[in-house]
């Protein structure tokens, strides 16, 4: 870790952290705050995969909906009007739409061939903006004069790495500059983000022998055929096993290469100060005695 102890970590003139674990725990919240307190770049995994490596994707499928109504069919024929996607930090509304929902097209969903080549190409986006934070850490500083830096990671960064390869690619250049923070939430956060997803659920990413499992699961269970599938009950039913099952990920990480805090001193946390001294507590538990 490029901070061993507390000691190290306060008294760095450069901090750089990457936060990960279930979205919904206050990676971005945390990063919002840092960033707004002036010395801190915040670079968000699921903006720059939404914005540079899947742009061209969301887009067209942006036209290819638009393509479907006449009217806009003509318009967009003759290049008179021009259908693009507007990503920001706190809006990742398009990313999300592109990525779907397997299931009834009726009720809007994907076929499940659809849907996986569109995690597959998910999956190498977000292996691709993780390995482009490092480079970001140079242009921050360069570029703006920023002496920290936070790399706001998507909820699945566990599953598109390997925790128990020490040799992993993308863990070893983030672990060569950044400290990995683990926000770990216990049971009792992960029924309450299993109810906020249930009133709003939102497509997800999947590594393909889970999502395998779990089509083949509820599709068996249900007895529906593919086109049957109510694609919010089957999202439902796909979150409340993979919050679960990517705990052990999430820890294992954390074990092998950085630190845990818990989400509820994430919770508390109101300005810089409050999060060097999270992590300065985080580094301290970690030590030997």
């Amino acid at each position: 870790m490029i901070y061993e102890t507390a000691k190290e970590w306060l008294e760095a003139p450069e901090k750089r952290v990457a936060l990960f674990g279930m979205s919904g725990l206050g990676k971005t919240h945390v990063s919002n705050i840092l960033r707004a307190g002036g010395g801190w770049f915040h670079y968000s995994v699921d903006y720059r995969i939404g914005s540079r490596y899947l742009i061209e994707e969301i887009n067209d499928n942006l036209k290819r909906e638009a393509m479907k109504n006449p009217f806009l069919a003509d318009l967009l024929r003759s290049d008179s009007i021009d259908i693009t996607a507007r990503l920001r930090f706190e809006n990742l509304a398009p990313l999300s739409a592109w990525l779907g929902k397997p299931g009834d097209p009726a009720r809007g969903g994907l076929p499940i061939g659809e849907y996986r080549h569109r995690q597959a190409l998910h999956r190498e986006a977000e292996i691709a903006a993780m390995r482009d934070s490092p480079r970001f850490i140079a242009r921050a500083r360069a570029l703006y004069g920023y002496p920290h830096f936070v790399c706001d990671t998507s909820g699945s960064f566990c599953e598109v790495v390997d925790p128990a390869d020490p040799a992993d690619p993308v863990l070893e250049a983030m672990t060569r500059h950044m400290l990995l923070v683990w926000i770990e939430g216990g049971e009792e956060h992960a029924e309450k983000l299993i109810e906020r997803f249930r009133a709003a659920p939102k497509p997800m990413y999947y590594p393909p022998a889970l999502l395998d499992r779990l089509w083949k699961e509820y599709t068996n269970d249900n007895n529906v055929e593919e086109g049957e599938v109510d694609p919010d009950d089957f999202a439902i039913f796909a979150f409340s096993r993979a919050i679960r099952e990517r705990q052990p990920r999430y820890r294992a990480i954390a074990e092998s290469r950085g630190v845990r805090v818990s989400a509820d001193d994430i919770a508390t946390v109101r300005d810089e100060a409050d999060f060097n001294a999270v992590i300065a507590d985080a580094l301290m538990a970690r030590a030997p005695a």
